[in-house]
């Protein structure tokens, strides 16, 4: 189906864009408390202080105790790259150096894997688990489960250990198909990308690795002490033993997993293809930041960013994650001219010459005859070896 592109004004209050032109195209949920933008990211990460961040990073309550940085929504968005994130910490103590450096490798990787293994990471990877079978995995009930899912829903963000906890209990505790939970933490998540909340899912689940995470009283009482103490099932808990052990069947992987023959091509080019002369700038969900390398290469051209509307319409995205767009385009429009449309990205790009920064997703292949592609910011060049595991796959990086 071909949608018309519809126009949209950057100057107007991004709660009545989502009103008057973004009806039916998500789920509702108000607005997250991390606010959108460049100029949020840049705030943020001059607070940065990733002291006691190896200690404190699965702390879930109290809230002042929690070590995470909350910088996922700009990591995802690249609006903070990881390469800047890199340097910034260079200074760090060495303990929390490394822990947030390893954190930082974990989101290359999974921009690894998904850039090579496109659709296929939406199948069981390397063993069989309860994949697409239907149910809630979520039933309320038990205060740590209905802390983290109402947490998920206000503010579209959540502690990686909280993450962990929703993932088991979908899936390894209650046998419902993680295809489904992962969608619907994505419908939610402000830093939802594909490649990190499928392989985060998979890696908990034990899809990828044959080792599910399951959820328990003790780490509930370890990190979040009085959900425990307030929970309605304190003195019958669901989870207060580990659950028995699972043993996965492993299954016939893709090859690709063991070797790309197109490493190149994965990684997409390494300098600016050009093929004509652009007129806009045409940015993507997966490079918003001012130094998106199109962007830059092109100060004086319009951006352009154009909402997927047959795309919305599909995952219906909860609003806080419409209005996180909205706002950083929002923010970037007072540094340059930006114009907004909803409809369909690759159509623009047809009807006009644009340059663009690649990205490394399969819908980028959507894309034909553009003016400009440029270089996507790596942390570090994707190989053509092993990517069954991270500790596979970081052996190789140069």
């Amino acid at each position: 189906m071909r949608f018309s592109l519809k126009r949209l004004d950057t100057l107007l209050d991004t709660d009545q864009l989502v009103v008057d032109h973004f009806s039916g195209l998500h789920s509702g949920g108000g607005r997250s408390p991390i606010p959108g933008g460049q100029s949020a990211a840049d705030h943020a990460l001059s607070k940065l202080n990733i002291a006691g961040y190896a200690r404190n990073r699965s702390e879930v309550l109290p809230v002042a105790a929690r070590g995470a940085t909350v910088l996922s929504p700009y990591i995802r968005h690249n609006l903070l790259t990881l390469e800047k994130l890199w340097r910034h910490v260079s200074k760090a103590p060495f303990a929390d150096r490394e822990k947030f450096r390893d954190e930082l490798l974990w989101q290359e990787y999974s921009r690894h894997l998904y850039a090579r293994m496109g659709i296929r990471l939406f199948h069981n990877l390397r063993f069989e688990q309860v994949w697409d079978a239907p149910g809630d995995g979520w039933p309320p009930g038990m205060a740590c489960v209905d802390f983290a899912v109402d947490e998920l829903s206000r503010d579209g963000w959540l502690v990686n250990q909280t993450r962990m906890w929703l993932a088991s209990q979908w899936t390894v505790r209650n046998n419902a198909g993680w295809l489904h939970g992962q969608e619907r933490m994505y419908r939610h998540l402000i830093d939802g990308s594909r490649a990190a909340n499928l392989t985060g899912w998979q890696w908990v689940v034990g899809s990828a690795n044959a080792r599910p995470y399951g959820l328990s009283r003790w780490q509930v009482h370890k990190r979040a002490p009085q959900l425990c103490g307030e929970c309605a099932l304190k003195h019958a808990c669901p989870i207060e033993n580990f659950p028995d052990k699972i043993s996965l069947d492993e299954i016939a992987f893709d090859p690709l997993l063991i070797c790309d023959p197109d490493p190149q091509g994965t990684a997409g080019p390494s300098i600016a293809e050009k093929n004509r002369t652009p007129e806009y700038v045409l940015l993507t969900i997966e490079s918003l930041g001012d130094s998106d390398p199109a962007l830059a290469a092109h100060p004086d051209l319009p951006a352009v960013f154009v909402f997927n509307e047959s795309a919305l319409r599909k995952l219906q995205l909860s609003s806080q994650r419409i209005l996180f767009y909205l706002e950083t385009l929002k923010d970037l429009a007072k540094r340059r001219d930006v114009q907004l449309y909803l409809g369909d990205p690759t159509e623009f790009a047809r009807k006009n010459p644009v340059a663009v920064t690649y990205a490394p997703v399969p819908s980028f292949q959507k894309f034909t005859d553009l003016a400009e592609i440029h270089p996507y910011p790596w942390l570090k060049k994707p190989h053509g070896q092993s990517v069954k595991s991270f500790s596979a796959w970081r052996g190789k990086l140069r």
